[in-house]
């Protein structure tokens, strides 16, 4: 065979493994693992309807993310950026073309240094943001507050607060309604209960938020038009809320929960420090008495985990959606009528198996070389003794 054939065949298998490898780990990937997960089905026969008893068209489909941590121009090396936000803008954008959600919530740390950047690095920060999380006008996206965005509580200030809300053009408190279900979103940040400004401000916007849904269910059962306690009331759909915020509600620790997603072993043991962790006990039972949520979906620890908060408010804490912060990020995948609500887990590829592929390639390519290389020495070497034979003979 001549030596520029093999030379050519050589580069055209090196060019191969390593397009390959490339392009299954950062295009490929995505498809068949997030192809494998459905929009869960509301069953009709146990409270998939309306308020009122009638079958609802459809209920709404919600894809529920946290903790992203987009990092910032202090603590952010440029190699993790590149490749963590790669991980999550391929795996955002392949969830919205494959399942199409038309909402999206984020439970907040969508930025991992906004509690301390300038000006500067918060625009750039924003504008990577909305390139990695683009949407079509179909999908609403929706953003809470973290601890991340605006500070721990000593760290928040009104300046930090409203630089957020006015990125993302809503306030952190608010409820958002769609198709007769009401979703509370709640800055948990805000709520130490120490009589801070913020505090006092988001906790007056919550005890009015929990009048207006108490007015409005009131209203629905008598039927006879706004009462008199409730004068000048905003009206939603009678139904119970999903409450979502970052922080989760009060728990001593991890030990009881399960899952592929929970936090590691050795972890699940550590007790939580109140308004660190979790929300303390009083805020965790002022939220459940104003509300009386039917799901609580919160954020912050990173890891999965499913509680059950006075025998009958249930919350989901999602896991971090960056490899950053887990090997095995998952979202959750959450379809809602005004009386009822199914969840389904959705897991990303693992890094783990990413870094497998390409080091398999690399032995691969090492091992195409070696070979080369012995074939090459062989021939050489066969050539030397033809030559050597015919010089003999003359």
């Amino acid at each position: 065979m001549p030596r520029f054939s093999v030379r050519w065949m050589v580069a055209a298998v090196l060019i191969l493994v390593v397009g390959g490898a490339f392009f299954f780990c950062e295009y490929l990937i995505y498809f068949p693992t997030i192809f494998k997960c459905a929009w869960p089905k509301i069953n009709h026969a146990r409270g998939g309807e309306g308020i009122d008893g009638r079958p609802m068209d459809s209920p709404v489909r919600a894809m529920v993310l946290s903790d992203t941590h987009l990092l910032g121009a202090v603590g952010g090396h440029w190699f993790d950026k590149l490749r963590r936000e790669w991980q999550m803008e391929r795996a955002f954008q392949t969830a919205l073309w494959l399942l199409r959600p038309e909402i999206v919530f984020i439970l907040g740390d969508i930025f991992d240094e906004g509690k301390w950047s300038s000006q500067k690095h918060w625009e750039d920060d924003v504008r990577r943001f909305h390139r990695m999380f683009r949407h079509n006008t179909d999908t609403e996206l929706v953003v809470l507050v973290g601890n991340h965005d605006i500070g721990f509580h000593y760290e928040m200030d009104w300046f930090k607060l409203q630089r957020f809300e006015k990125v993302f053009n809503a306030s952190s408190t608010r409820i958002v309604t769609r198709k007769g279900v009401n979703f509370l979103l709640v800055n948990s940040v805000a709520l130490h209960g120490d009589g801070c400004p913020i505090c006092q401000a988001v906790e007056k916007e919550l005890i009015k938020l929990s009048r207006d849904l108490n007015c409005s269910r009131q209203n629905s059962q008598s039927g006879s038009g706004v009462m008199d306690s409730c004068e000048g009331s905003q009206l939603y759909p009678p139904a119970s809320p999903i409450m979502l915020q970052h922080y989760p509600l009060f728990r001593v620790s991890d030990a009881g929960c399960t899952g592929q997603d929970a936090a590691p072993p050795a972890e699940r043991h550590l007790l939580f420090r109140e308004k660190y962790d979790v929300l303390s006990k009083e805020a965790s039972q002022r939220l459940l008495q104003w509300f009386k949520p039917r799901l609580i979906l919160s954020g912050h620890t990173h890891s999965g985990c499913e509680v059950l908060h006075d025998n009958k408010y249930p919350e989901i804490s999602v896991p971090s959606f960056s490899w950053r912060n887990r090997n095995n990020p998952s979202f959750i995948l959450a379809s809602v009528s005004p009386s009822s609500y199914t969840l389904s887990k959705c897991f990303l590829p693992e890094e783990s198996t990413v870094i497998g592929v390409y080091c398999s390639a690399g032995a691969c390519l090492l091992l195409l070389f070696l070979a080369h290389c012995l074939w090459m020495k062989g021939l050489l070497q066969c050539l030397s003794l033809c030559l050597l034979g015919k010089h003999k003979s003359l």
